[in-house]
């Protein structure tokens, strides 16, 4: 059995599928494994640490991707048009694809996969149950997401983030609020709050009032009988009563603050707008909003994907594109080790084989394509 982990050739993305570490426990489950030249250098891995871990390097895509049964990506291969590589012409009918595929917005990515009879797997599909949840790339990239995102926000803030008494006098703590409480949210109080900020957060889901609390911080949110959670655990949208109410209350806290990190998502959906202009005007002058969301359409309207802006009133919006990249060297080390807990699963102990079971609801899940047809639920019919 052959997987290939090619080099990353879209913009921003500094991340790899596969460290030595994980290629040393794939080998042991009877995999050969081939690394594209360079692939981890960007994530301080060198082509001798592959080479010592057991891998083989491949000069060039061509030779990574061909004979290759099973791929392992951090995002999308190139089609023809998207850079100096067509990546996807490379990989041979049959095989397996795994990464983050973004099929709902490339619908015609996915519909390449199936001209092509491969079998591709969409890691952002992963179910929110508990057998997965060491497979969960979401999770494991938005965690440092968070983190991430208050040392961004700590680094453009011209003021000590945590209070400091001196014999020159007081320095007061900076006031952080993060909207959004979910995977990333919750890493962003924890980092802001061992930072020495003053912490509130806020969240449509009434349940992250005892998480907020539980790590220091403030929850702020208006009182309401609506639930704010799918079944499967993500945010849902709200009703417009609440989420004028809501808005109310977040633009009388919002001009208090210092910081404000927002990672609200709604998957499939456009990023819910939580900073508006107005809120943007009320902030003081050096105040930082770091957008998460903003590769989404974003959560502040003033946001720019992958520029830093200072509005008129001085405040400063961070827009960065792949922050997950901005760590690759431990986003790496995570998203490699998911992929290694996702295939482990599948691979017959006693033959050291691969034997997919598709009735397996994690294969369900973020299975897209397979025997040249679309099959994944969300995708059929092109939406």
């Amino acid at each position: 059995m052959k997987i290939s982990v090619p080099k990353e050739r879209r913009e921003h993305e500094k991340r790899v599928a596969a460290t030595p570490d994980t290629i040393k426990k794939l080998i042991s489950l009877g995999f050969s494994i081939t690394v594209e030249k360079d692939a981890g250098i960007q994530s301080q891995i060198s082509d001798n640490q592959y080479i010592d871990a057991g891998a083989t390097i491949a000069t060039d895509a061509k030779s990574v991707y061909e004979n290759a049964e099973i791929i392992l990506k951090v995002q999308r291969p190139l089609m023809s048009g998207e850079g100096d590589i067509d990546e996807l012409s490379l990989i041979k009918d049959g095989a397996i694809l795994i990464a983050i595929l973004d099929p709902v917005k490339n619908p015609d990515h996915v519909k390449a996969y199936a001209d092509k009879n491969i079998s591709a797997f969409a890691m952002e599909f992963m179910p929110r149950i508990t057998r997965a949840q060491s497979m969960d790339v979401l999770s494991s990239q938005s965690n440092l997401a968070g983190f991430i995102s208050v040392i961004d926000a700590a680094h453009e803030y011209g003021r000590a983030i945590p209070m400091m008494m001196t014999a020159a006098g007081t320095v007061a703590p900076a006031k952080i609020m993060i909207m959004g409480v979910g995977v990333a949210g919750l890493q962003a109080i924890a980092t802001a709050k061992r930072l020495g900020a003053v912490v509130s957060a806020t969240d449509v889901r009434s349940a992250a009032k005892e998480q907020v609390e539980s790590l220091g911080g403030k929850f702020v949110m208006v009182e309401t009988d609506e639930e704010g959670e799918t079944a499967a655990g993500y945010a849902k949208e709200m009703s417009d009563d609440f989420k004028k109410r809501q808005a109310e209350l977040i633009a009388e806290t919002i001009k208090k603050q210092d910081i404000a990190i927002t990672t609200a998502l709604i998957p499939g959906r456009p990023a819910p707008i939580l900073i508006t202009d107005e809120m943007v005007a009320s902030m003081k002058p050096g105040s930082v909003i770091v957008d998460l969301a903003v590769e989404a359409g974003g959560n502040c309207t003033l946001s720019r994907p992958g520029e830093i802006v200072v509005t008129n009133n001085g405040v400063i919006i961070i827009g960065h594109l792949n922050v997950p990249s901005r760590v690759a060297t431990d986003a790496s080390a995570l998203y490699s080790k998911n992929l290694l807990n996702f295939i482990t699963p599948q691979v017959d102990s006693e033959t050291n084989q691969l034997n997919i079971d598709w009735e397996d609801e994690v294969i369900t899940g973020t299975l897209l394509t397979k025997d040249k047809e679309i099959i994944h639920e969300r995708l059929k019919g092109g939406n």
